[in-house]
């Protein structure tokens, strides 16, 4: 796909990526913002997929800002706007959300709400922790925003001893919702 400067915690893997943004549905001129945005690589692909869209993307940690910023001027991504701060109260002040990838679970929940009060329409988050997957669930059930929970297992191929075995990535829980139940 592309290679990135790396943060701690990132960047997520590609494969996700794909999964995440097949599940998001994302359009034309959509206001999209990436939640915990790291290193920027679901940022980065996202502007690949779709023209026109407008991209937010949010991190608390200020090494992830300084790469982010680095990662998108080497891929030449324009249209995103770059922000350092707590995330919900960004979504809380945006104008419009329609998508959003959540790949941090600091806040989830408030970051949750706040999409949810934006009425997101697609809304994807990424997660390892079960007490994370958990938490989010039952939040996006008590919204009315929960679609589906996936839970997806890589594995990459790695010479051993001149013949290939496959070593097993972290597995990763996608969380589904969002107000338009047709994606």
């Amino acid at each position: 796909m592309f290679d990135l400067l790396r943060v701690s915690g990132g960047p997520t893997k590609p494969e996700i990526i794909a999964i995440a943004l097949s599940k998001m549905g994302l359009r034309d001129s959509d206001a999209f913002f990436d939640v915990g945005c790291g290193t920027g690589a679901v940022s980065i692909e996202a502007s690949s997929l779709v023209k026109n869209l407008h991209i937010t993307a949010i991190d608390a940690r200020e090494e992830a800002i300084e790469v982010a910023e680095k990662n998108f001027e080497a891929f030449k991504i324009a249209n995103v706007n770059l922000v350092f701060g707590e995330s919900s109260e960004v979504i809380a002040q945006a104008e419009k959300v329609d998508c959003a990838f959540v790949g941090g679970s600091k806040n989830i929940l408030e970051v949750l709400d706040a999409l949810a009060a934006k009425n997101a329409r697609s809304i994807v988050v990424d997660a390892v922790r079960i007490e994370t997957v958990v938490r989010v669930i039952q939040r996006m059930k008590e919204l009315g925003i929960f679609r589906e929970v996936l839970h997806v297992m890589v594995s990459r191929g790695v010479d051993l001893v001149g013949e290939t075995m496959f070593k097993p990535e972290n597995p990763v829980y996608i969380i589904v919702g969002g107000t338009d139940k047709t994606n």
